[in-house]
């Protein structure tokens, strides 16, 4: 909603924009470190994935109360004392979507840690049947 160049990407006027509607305006650093917090690319701008990241660490009690990223992951919250429970169905209905979301994220994490560790292991094969032929060419 907030991806004004389509690009599949927020980033810092996108940022700042969606923060004033959302009616918590932020500085130009604020905006900054918002990003700089989840930008697991160092791009400078974030992508679905990240943005995703905001509120499985705001979950997790991983952002500091008065960050901006906090900010914004209450302000996406639904509060049902305020809603009513008229639009109970859709509420549930969306957290259901958003834990499945949650967990697909998860693993897409997981796979991912477990790729670089393959990778790593890989590595490590690789340098030590090196350094073995390095050591029968150099008797």
């Amino acid at each position: 909603m907030y991806d004004s160049g389509r690009d599949g990407y927020i980033d810092l006027m996108e940022l700042k924009l969606m923060m004033e509607k959302l009616g918590a305006p932020q500085t130009h650093l604020g905006l900054k470190n918002m990003i700089k917090e989840v930008d697991e690319d160092f791009d400078g701008k974030l992508s679905f994935r990240e943005f995703l990241l905001i509120f499985h660490k705001a979950a997790a009690g991983e952002l500091e109360e008065d960050s901006g990223l906090m900010t914004l992951a209450k302000l996406s919250e639904i509060d049902v004392s305020i809603e009513g429970v008229k639009g109970a169905k859709n509420f549930f209905e969306a957290k259901v979507q958003a834990l499945s979301s949650a967990s697909k994220f998860e693993a897409e994490i997981k796979a991912e840690q477990d790729e670089r560790k393959r990778e790593e292991e890989e590595r490590r094969h690789r340098r030590a049947a090196f350094r073995e032929l390095k050591s029968a060419f150099s008797q």
